[in-house]
């Protein structure tokens, strides 16, 4: 089956050759006419994905207190700005500020709060979400609209949503992964000219014939500009997102639709493209801007850390036996281990400056 943006990317190969994969990711998401963050409506149970603040107003609420406790450890400065960028629905952002109120009514109080959403459409949503918090929510379509000062910052799943460049193994060395036309007319994937420098790839290794390789210079880029801001007026900033813990090789590209995973050249532009995050490599990114880095474990050892299941008990007491189900449910999805399960899949990365230690991190000696 072909699709609007199909039509129009073959059009694009036929004129100007194969796409790399950054521009293939890139007009699946974002083309302004056809991509699917301009057509579809991707969250909650009718869209084509659950992230976790619509699996539980937990989620955000933790977030709330850890931002919480990362302004207490920074020494409570009088003036804030708590920033989301990809704020979804708004959800997360208005169970952080009910924590946040509660809490630390002074923080609440002398902050600002900045969401950073490119889609009209979804701004519309957001505004309705957190109307009760009246004039404190501004909206802004980049980051660098957002004023500078003391800085809260929350991304959850942001990153993998940002295009990757794929490398595949040659006779002749690492050359780009592009997405051609094959006999048929239809997508495929091929390989570019461009090639590869060796010194990025894990310890010079030299893996089989085939093996493809992930960097991601738009993630860094966004990951700088977040760190350089902290630098130079200081704050924290976390970041959630699947992925993995130490850079290594393999595909991860990934589309997913109406729920179930899609192979990423069937339906561009209906389905939700996105690849696994190299939290290492983020990490290295934000240390070479000069940042601490908090710690970076899985986001079910996070969410514990940070008292969910206290929370969760809280929440429950006194309901009925199928709200606490429903909460006991929640948990589980929220931070349960295991293979392929959103606690261990997902990770939680926070950097600070100046240093700080922040838990549920562990110092690093």
């Amino acid at each position: 089956m072909t699709t609007a943006l199909g039509e129009k990317i073959k059009a694009i190969i036929r004129t100007n050759g194969p796409l790399s994969i950054t521009d293939y990711f890139s007009l699946c998401l974002a083309d302004p006419v056809h991509g699917y963050y301009k057509t579809r409506e991707p969250f909650g149970h009718s869209g084509d994905f659950v992230t976790a603040p619509e699996v539980s107003q937990l989620f955000g609420e933790m977030i709330g207190v850890f931002m919480v406790h990362a302004w207490q450890r920074h020494g409570t400065p009088a003036d804030v700005r708590l920033v989301e960028i990809g704020p979804g629905r708004g959800t997360m952002m208005a169970d952080m500020l009910r924590v946040i109120g509660k809490l630390a009514p002074q923080l609440y109080d002398a902050m600002t709060v900045h969401l950073v959403e490119t889609s009209e459409r979804l701004q519309g949503f957001q505004k309705q979400t957190l109307e009760a918090h009246g004039t404190k929510v501004t909206w802004h379509m980049d980051f660098g609209e957002v004023p500078t000062g003391f800085t809260l910052l929350a991304a959850n799943e942001l990153f993998d949503a940002i295009p990757i460049r794929q490398f595949v193994r040659t006779q002749s060395g690492f050359r780009e992964r592009a997405v051609g036309l094959d006999i048929s007319d239809e997508l495929t994937f091929t390989t570019g000219v461009a090639t590869l420098d060796p010194a990025l790839l894990p310890d010079g290794s030299s893996p089989p014939i085939g093996t493809i390789f992930e960097i991601a210079p738009a993630r860094q880029a966004v990951m700088t500009t977040i760190c350089d801001r902290l630098a130079v007026h200081g704050g924290t900033a976390l970041a959630i997102d699947y992925g993995h813990m130490a850079t290594g090789f393999g595909d991860t590209l990934q589309a997913v639709r109406m729920h179930e995973y899609d192979p990423p050249l069937e339906h561009p532009g209906e389905a939700d493209l996105t690849s696994h995050v190299d939290f290492q490599d983020l990490a290295q990114t934000a240390l070479a801007s000069g940042m601490h880095i908090n710690g970076c474990c899985h986001q079910g050892d996070f969410l514990v850390g940070l008292g969910l299941l206290e929370r969760a008990a809280a929440l429950g007491r006194d309901q009925d036996a199928t709200t606490q189900e429903s909460i006991q449910n929640a948990v589980e999805r929220l931070a349960a281990a295991g293979e392929g399960k959103m606690g261990e899949l997902f990770k939680a990365l926070a950097v600070s400056s100046p240093p700080i230690d922040l838990l549920p991190f562990r110092p690093v000696s």
